[in-house]
């Protein structure tokens, strides 16, 4: 993020709050014309990456809720926020993937393939 946004951040918008990954989320200090309500944006701490919001701040961001969720009221089935790692190195790929030594589980003998006609 560069000086000039964070500086144009602060002068037409007041900070709502920080997430843990570090992004910076404002909302406008008057209702925008033709808008209705006030502008609610996020300044990434890093590279803008729209999957590092969690969902407590998603729902906020589009107007969805007055105000984030609560982070301290943590469920024990919630499990922490993480990015969108399709295409990384870090991406889930099954024991049959080609990146994952490309071996799978035989299939059963009991297996017949279809053909047309019979």
């Amino acid at each position: 993020m560069s000086a000039m946004q964070r500086w144009l951040s602060g002068l037409t918008g007041r900070r709502i709050g920080t997430d843990s990954a570090g992004n910076i989320y404002f909302e406008s200090r008057r209702d925008y014309l033709n808008y209705g309500r006030k502008r609610r944006w996020v300044v990434y701490a890093g590279a803008p990456e729209a999957t590092t919001v969690p969902p407590e701040w998603h729902g906020w961001l589009h107007h969805m809720m007055d105000s984030p969720l609560d982070t301290a009221r943590r469920l024990p089935w919630m499990k922490p926020h993480q990015r969108n790692l399709t295409g990384t190195p870090e991406a889930y790929r099954p024991s049959g993937h080609d990146y994952a030594g490309g071996r799978r589980n035989p299939t059963a003998g009991d297996y017949e393939a279809w053909t047309p006609g019979s």
